[in-house]
């Protein structure tokens, strides 16, 4: 069976009531999120919104990351058609069930080329491939150099969380491949890189100790050393920047080698498995009839907090199915202090509407280890959700849907940051 044979036996299932099979296709680890009364739930309050469904469109599959896809399937309902975007990871010769999204009817168009945004010239800079790391953890990365002489300031990206390319692709944009272009036409050297997780996704499953450290921390500091290698490059003057929990990491990345400034873009001060929570409630709110058990997670996410965790927790008790040695890695991790502990220059930038990573909960964090130094400079974009996309009214996930690029106020405010230093 096909991706987007499964994703259509999915919607047929909930017009036939199947909701106890729908959840027996989601992949083990996330199935006590999903109980068949929740799913039962949300179906029919997507039903008693748009009435009955008329027809099913032609499903449009999209790669979402290493092993993982997500089908996009027009579904008319009688007052409106929308698209149900159901992502799939593969499992042997099926298919698990990672999530299930409703989306904008435009979402099931097919995607075009990504288009470079106003702000990055091409003219201005040179790319090139380059190896990040070696052994059999080695992952790809792209170093784009400024035409202009040198030594320029040279800057690694980190992406967010998840097993993001090296463009921290997500649908039809690109953000980290946004700032990566609109740096380097503004004078800055940038590496970016793909996470192991996506390059090395079956090497990384079978390590039931990986952590965050294993996540971004070597491949980071190799990247960080290439560039400051780089002859165009002013060795004193490489930052690490990162978006989301590349950004938490950050502070972490710069504890292990010698960097000018961290850039901290979004990045998560909140402990994450308090976060996931926040996160889903707010989603919650947006859409009550959400088809995850809240309960359960709260659940899942006070287990992070017992003093009995330890590398035999099994999955299913944690937050997302995702093991104890990632939890207890992180658990005793404060980015802010970590940031302050290490006495280098800061830029953070927050979008005012991001509800991943929020003023309230997160930037307020910073400020509190770090706010008052003539070193730290915190720039706040009231229209800006988490990728840094303006927009207006309540954040959603739905709003990153359409091609967009990284607002340009901020990647002119982290390339006038970074080519200031001295």
């Amino acid at each position: 069976m096909t991706p987007a044979d499964t994703a259509v036996a999915v919607i047929e299932m909930a017009e036939h009531g199947q909701f106890a099979e729908i959840r027996m296709r989601f992949a083990p680890q996330l199935r006590p999120l999903v109980p068949a009364e929740i799913l039962r739930a949300a179906w029919e309050a997507e039903a008693a919104k748009h009435g009955p469904v008329s027809s099913l469109g032609t499903p449009v599959t999209e790669p979402a990351g290493p092993g993982t896809v997500v089908v996009k399937v027009p579904v008319t309902f009688a007052r409106e058609t929308v698209t149900v975007a159901v992502e799939l990871a593969a499992a042997g010769e099926e298919s698990w069930i990672t999530g299930i999204q409703l989306l904008p009817a435009s979402a099931a168009e097919p995607a075009v080329p990504w288009q470079p945004p106003p702000y990055a010239d091409p003219d201005l800079f040179t790319e090139h491939d380059v190896i990040v790391g070696d052994g059999p953890l080695a992952v790809p990365g792209t170093l784009s150099v400024p035409r202009r002489g040198g030594p320029v300031p040279g800057v690694v990206l980190l992406s967010g969380s998840g097993p993001h390319d090296q463009d921290e692709t997500i649908g039809r944009n690109k953000p980290i491949k946004d700032l990566a272009w609109g740096l380097a036409a503004a004078g800055v050297a940038v590496l970016r890189l793909e996470k192991v997780t996506h390059a090395h996704p079956d090497l990384v499953s079978r390590n039931a100790g990986f952590t965050l450290t294993d996540e971004y921390v070597p491949h980071a500091v190799a990247a960080i050393g290439l560039l400051r290698d780089h002859r165009a490059v002013d060795p004193a003057r490489v930052f690490v920047a990162g978006h989301s929990l590349g950004g938490t990491v950050a502070p972490r990345v710069a504890a292990q080698t010698p960097v000018a400034g961290l850039v901290i873009l979004a990045g998560a001060a909140q402990p994450l498995h308090e976060t996931i929570v926040r996160q889903f409630r707010y989603l919650a709110s947006l859409e009550p009839a959400q088809a995850v058990d809240l309960d359960a997670l709260t659940r899942q996410a006070a287990a992070v907090d017992d003093p009995a965790l330890s590398e035999s927790t099994p999955n299913s008790d944690l937050p997302l199915g995702v093991p104890a040695a990632y939890w207890l890695d992180l658990r005793g991790y404060d980015a802010p202090a970590a940031a302050a502990a290490l006495g280098k220059p800061v830029l953070i930038v927050q979008g005012g509407r991001d509800y991943q990573v929020t003023v309230a909960d997160d930037l307020s964090r910073w400020q509190a280890a770090l706010n008052g130094r003539p070193d730290v400079m915190i720039r706040v974009y009231p229209a800006d959700n988490h990728l840094f996309f303006p927009g207006s009214g309540p954040s959603s996930p739905a709003e990153n849907e359409p091609a967009q690029h990284v607002d340009p106020a901020v990647v002119a405010d982290i390339a006038a940051w970074l080519t200031a230093s001295r």
